[in-house]
């Protein structure tokens, strides 16, 4: 698998593909595959990259 979190960048917004729910969320930091991001519904949150693919939104 490649490593598609690589892309992100701050600014960028995401899904979580396990929880919708939580809403789109915008991107704060991607360092060494730790993304810290800001979740509509559920406040910041650090992601494991090499756990879980993020999914960009290219229209929020």
């Amino acid at each position: 698998m490649t490593d598609l979190n690589a892309i992100l960048a701050p600014g960028m917004f995401v899904l979580h593909p396990d929880h919708p729910e939580w809403g789109v969320g915008q991107v704060q930091s991607n360092i060494g595959g730790k993304i810290s991001v800001n979740f509509r519904d559920q406040g910041k949150l650090v992601i494991d990259g090499s756990r879980i693919a993020l999914t960009p939104v290219f229209d929020p």
